[in-house]
């Protein structure tokens, strides 16, 4: 299965948007949000842990135009063949570059603007019950498109799949399992403290899905079905992604009958504290758009879509 974090170095404003610099407050990765209205200031210090402040929300994919569209890409048999899970990743960067609030994140009871667009994704290295995982991170800019998250996508994937390529943070985790049990405890006691304030070693957390924008695992990939998923108190993600098993199923017409199309459910938790369910409605608005119009992905993640 796999687990898939993405992000993009830039900070994730709207074009013309004017962007502070480093202040007293900020965090190295995100800028403090100064101007908040009051309900969203308070939020934080009266539901201060992400874990009790999940929304779910369940969407139905038509997969036709994907499906055609996939059709075309792969016409000319690429040696990686272009597939869903690259679709939805892209369009998850997009919506995320394209809603900027969708990439805020809140910590120690502030709200921060995180300052990349981010993609990470744990790797099952064989389809066996014994064989190991690998995390891994895609980072991507304003400019990308389908294409190049194609081919990052392959890259990473064909690194982690290699024998004896590790990344730095299971070499992290690694090291915390080979030390007494009481240490590890104690010095992950001291890691959660930092981790409020955003002060864990880069090179610890550089590969933890935890601290991306999006964090989407495919469990389609071994025949599973959508769901829910929780978040996290570690780290920074707001937004966790679900995607399930590609189907045929009804979709109802306004007189009553039905087509049966092939699809695929996702399931989303995000931080209700991030926005308001207005501004979620019109992202999965987004969402949609894009997914039934997957040639818009062929644009730059920055470029604006009507919808």
């Amino acid at each position: 299965y796999c687990i898939i974090t993405v992000c993009s170095f830039a900070p994730q404003v709207r074009k013309g948007t004017v962007i502070n610099m480093k202040r007293f407050g900020d965090r190295k990765d995100g800028i403090l949000l100064r101007d908040l209205d009051s309900m969203h200031f308070i939020m934080p210090q009266i539901y201060p842990n992400r874990c009790d402040n999940e929304a779910y929300i369940s969407e139905r994919i038509d997969l036709t135009a994907i499906n055609e569209y996939l059709e075309k890409k792969n016409a000319q048999n690429p040696e990686y063949k272009y597939n869903l899970f690259q679709v939805i990743v892209s369009a998850v960067l997009k919506i995320i570059t394209l809603r900027p609030k969708m990439n805020r994140f809140i910590a120690n009871k502030n709200i921060y603007q995180r300052n990349e667009v981010s993609a990470a994704f744990v790797i099952k290295k064989q389809f066996t019950d014994n064989s190991g995982e690998a995390l891994a991170f895609i980072h991507s800019k304003d400019s990308d498109t389908l294409e190049s998250v194609h081919n990052e996508i392959y890259r990473q994937v064909t690194y982690c799949r290699k024998d004896g390529n590790r990344d730095s943070s299971t070499e992290g985790m690694d090291l915390f399992n080979r030390m007494p049990r009481f240490l590890a405890k104690f010095i992950m006691l001291i890691m959660c403290m930092l981790d409020r304030h955003g002060l864990v070693p880069q090179s610890l957390i550089a590969t933890d899905p935890f601290y991306s924008s999006a964090v989407l695992s495919n469990l389609g990939s071994i025949k599973l079905k959508s769901g829910y998923h929780h978040l996290t108190n570690w780290g920074t993600t707001s937004l966790f992604i679900i995607i399930g098993e590609k189907k045929m199923r009804p979709f109802y017409n306004d007189d009553g009958t039905y087509d049966m199309r092939d699809s695929v459910d996702l399931g989303l938790t995000v931080d209700e504290r991030i926005a308001d369910g207005y501004y979620f409605s019109k992202t999965i608005r987004l969402l949609k758009k894009l997914m039934e119009n997957p040639e818009l992905l062929e644009r730059p993640f920055s470029e604006e879509v009507d919808y």
